[in-house]
């Protein structure tokens, strides 16, 4: 086996983000691994399969030559040395008789038989959910946010646009409108309201806001009035002429039968962004604690809203904190993640403490 090497990657703290400026456009990890135990080879499978790296030969990996791969590769490295194998991280034009082109392809495939994988998996939940007895609208909701994020996983390792994305796209669209289908029968068929109406207009809610309240405030803000006011004041106060009320007693939006305030904002302005989808189902949770969508990941959330409001005791800087979370979250959903190694404390070369490198 040969390579078509440039130089060894240079070491790099996995800590600190990488940065490569070779024009090789290959980053290969070469390594072996005692015989035992098995399941050292087992973990370090998962973990390539993880980053989406090919295998090009036995034991030898590639992935595109960038800064988040080294990284990557780095980790996992660190991971085989830690457990009594031996590897190296090297920057490649080409192996033997491979071209960059074909290296490509190979990943092209890979990403390909994900895709065709994902679609059929979408296709047996829609024929599922279009039958004759329909599947159970919460377990329904739960399989189409596993199928999003499997799909996100899948675009965050195509590296070179493999075929069948938008396939795996379309077949996703089809099982949200369905799940849309077999949601609750209470449906809003009032006309949807145009946010222009409501701009120069004060929103006033109860004071301490919490997770529906925020979430709600930056919907208004984000979506029908960039510039709107909110106020605090208990559901029986007077109100100034040209205030509107939310999420209070009788207010002008507020709950509606099993739904929050912030999915009645969303209904009644015919919001349809399908970023807030997965907003709207973490409100849900956390504001009505019914478990119909049975988010693990609420309590995180919830936990995040508890702090601002041990932070600030203050409504006003409270309620734009918890703005500010939302449109962080909002904006978040449109980073793709990649599933990394743990990370585990640097072993220091000379001296073997934990936690110290080199120069330190």
């Amino acid at each position: 086996m040969t390579f078509m090497i440039q130089q060894r990657a240079p070491d790099v703290d996995p800590a600190t983000p990488a940065v490569v400026t070779s024009s090789e456009p290959w980053l290969l990890l070469v390594y072996q691994l005692p015989a035992r135990p098995v399941s050292a080879r087992v973990k370090a499978w998962r973990r390539l399969q993880q980053l989406g790296a090919v295998a090009v030969k036995n034991s030898v990996y590639a992935l595109p030559n960038r800064a988040e791969t080294r990284e990557d590769f780095e980790w996992v490295r660190g991971e085989i040395v830690a457990t009594g194998g031996q590897a190296t991280v090297f920057q490649a034009s080409t192996i033997d008789t491979l071209s960059s082109d074909d290296i490509r392809e190979t990943f092209r495939r890979e990403r390909q038989k994900d895709y065709r994988a994902l679609v059929q998996a979408l296709d047996k939940l829609a024929r599922a959910a279009g039958g004759k007895r329909p599947r159970d609208p919460r377990t329904l909701a739960k399989d189409v946010r596993t199928c999003r994020e499997r799909l996100a996983a899948i675009e965050s390792l195509d590296y070179f646009g493999a075929r069948g994305r938008e396939e795996a796209r379309t077949a996703l669209a089809r099982l949200e409108g369905l799940t849309v289908r077999n949601e609750s029968p209470v449906r809003d068929t009032r006309a949807a309201l145009d946010p222009v109406a409501f701009h120069h207009l004060r929103w006033l809610t109860r004071p301490r806001p919490g997770i529906d309240r925020m979430a709600s405030a930056w919907l208004i803000r984000r979506f029908i009035d960039p510039h709107a006011t909110f106020a605090f004041a208990e559901a029986d106060a007077a109100r100034e002429p040209g205030t509107l009320t939310f999420d209070l007693f009788e207010g002008d939006f507020t709950h509606e039968g099993d739904r929050c305030t912030f999915e009645v904002l969303r209904a009644r302005f015919g919001l349809t962004d399908p970023r807030l989808d997965d907003l709207a189902e973490l409100v849900h949770d956390l504001d009505l604690k019914d478990g119909r969508f049975g988010r693990a990941d609420a309590p995180v959330l919830g936990a995040l809203v508890e702090g601002l409001r041990l932070l600030h005791d203050r409504d006003e800087p409270l309620l734009e904190q918890g703005i500010a979370l939302f449109e962080a979250l909002y904006r978040g959903r449109d980073v793709r993640v990649v599933t990394r190694p743990a990370r585990r404390p640097r072993v220091g070369r000379r001296t073997g403490t934990i936690g110290r490198s080199r120069g330190t």
